[in-house]
């Protein structure tokens, strides 16, 4: 069991540091929130359902050595023949911390990963706005950050020839 701790211990200190890639939310915030309800009071007596259009990017930036802020912006609008019901547009944002994080691995992680991590919260401040609005809550489907990420870095690659993808857009 020494033996065991002892090459453990090896493999994270070197030189008295520890070398192991380490990644942690510090925090996260809504920067800007809005919420517009256009067409009250007629909105209120419209029949049928309105079509929901979510529209989503993701963006990050670093802020600080080995600090990085991951924005995803949600823009919803709901709209039905008579006009628009109601419009939300989410940024909200996460400061992540990353140490010993290989440069390869650190985008997928911006772009992919800490999305991942923020959205259930973009998701219920979605909700709740479209409830606190007068509409029934809008219960955004979970989107496959990963996948998405994928796809825009072949995307990317086959245009630049191998350039990584900056940010994420799409439709959900």
């Amino acid at each position: 069991m020494a033996e065991e701790e002892g090459a453990q211990g090896a493999e994270q200190l070197t030189n008295g540091e520890n070398n192991l890639p380490e990644v942690g939310l510090i925090s996260q915030y809504v920067k800007d929130l809005s919420f517009e309800n256009p067409s009250a009071p007629a909105v209120y007596q419209w029949q049928g359902a309105p079509r929901i259009d979510v529209q989503f990017n993701i963006g990050s930036q670093q802020v600080g050595d080995g600090v990085y802020e991951v924005v995803l912006k949600i823009d919803v609008t709901a709209s039905a023949d008579q006009g628009t019901a109601f419009k939300v547009d989410l940024l909200y944002a996460g400061l992540f911390g990353a140490r010993n994080l290989p440069e390869e691995q650190l985008q997928p992680f911006l772009l992919a990963e800490a999305p991942r991590i923020l959205f259930p919260f973009a998701r219920r401040i979605v909700a709740d706005t479209v409830r606190d609005g007068s509409f029934p809550p809008l219960m955004l489907d979970p989107i496959d950050f990963g996948a998405l990420y994928m796809q825009r870095a072949a995307q990317a690659q086959a245009e630049n020839g191998g350039a990584q993808a900056p940010e994420i857009t799409g439709q959900a």
